[in-house]
């Protein structure tokens, strides 16, 4: 509980920091997705400066043990884009309910988000967990590319 906790109180932080800075506000679109500590960045930045600048902004915050700097060099996605990536998100999520041959599998170990048509997977997973998981995910119709983030468990 606590871990989630400060998970959340990551991502808070992270978009505080992100909306109070007029220019990235302005000229990016970003999502910050946080799991045990490690802070996943997705979207699109207008230069490879503010790109490493928005990583450089977070890495201070309290509890984040890792981050991930998947923003790309790009204007930011439209709308479009974004319902369509919801859309994908809500169809793996779905997907993982699905997984019946896993004994004493939870699905809500694990965090989906995506971009782009990139499914960004966290979680503390055992090996073959971790494996259904991506196969699952790939078969999901949109799906572009799967990224696993997992941290393997015993």
């Amino acid at each position: 509980t606590g871990t989630v906790i400060d998970d959340q109180s990551i991502e808070l932080q992270s978009l505080q920091i992100l909306y109070s800075n007029d220019t990235i506000r302005r000229s990016t679109h970003i999502n910050v997705t946080s799991y045990n500590g490690l802070l996943l960045l997705t979207g699109e930045a207008p230069t490879e400066t503010l790109r490493y600048s928005i990583a450089e902004k977070l890495r201070p915050i309290e509890k984040v043990n890792k981050i991930v700097n998947e923003i790309i060099i790009a204007a930011p996605s439209s709308l479009l884009s974004r319902s369509s990536d919801s859309l994908i998100t809500s169809k793996a999520k779905l997907a993982l309910f699905r997984i019946d041959e896993l004994k004493d599998f939870d699905p809500s170990r694990v965090k989906v988000t995506t971009e782009n048509g990139v499914v960004y997977l966290m979680g503390l997973l055992k090996e073959h967990e971790a494996q259904a998981v991506v196969d699952i995910t790939r078969r999901v119709s949109g799906v572009q590319r799967v990224v696993k983030l997992f941290e393997i468990i015993g």
